[in-house]
């Protein structure tokens, strides 16, 4: 008696592995094996990526903060400390984007955060 195989799911599995391994050069793209192989290291990739990603912009904003503070007269640190005791509640983000977007905004930001630490001082 022969034993009974799930060749549909089989088939299936495979058919999606290479759909995914589409544009892969060489062999990857095509043999099973080595498309499955290349296919999970960039998901390993893409997971660890997408992690990355989030501090790299997080160096970045606060690269352009730091800078633009520079120029109205404080370091990235006293800046900042001084938003908090201002009550200013904006993320690094809008500041990065307000800081190369509108200096203007940006120095009313600074006179505000010197004007909480002198006061707290």
């Amino acid at each position: 008696m022969s034993r009974t195989t799930n060749a549909v799911a089989r088939r299936r599995r495979r058919k999606k592995v290479l759909a995914q391994a589409k544009g892969y050069w060489g062999r990857k793209h095509s043999s099973y094996r080595l498309a499955n192989e290349q296919v999970m290291r960039s998901g390993a990739y893409a997971y660890r990526d997408r992690r990355t990603r989030k501090r790299e912009f997080r160096r970045l904003w606060i690269v352009r903060i730091n800078a633009a503070a520079r120029q109205n007269g404080m370091s990235y640190g006293v800046f900042i400390h001084g938003l908090k005791l201002a009550g200013i509640e904006l993320d690094r983000k809008v500041l990065a984007d307000i800081a190369v977007r509108d200096p203007e905004t940006f120095r009313r930001f600074a006179d505000a955060a010197r004007e909480a630490s002198a006061a707290a001082a």
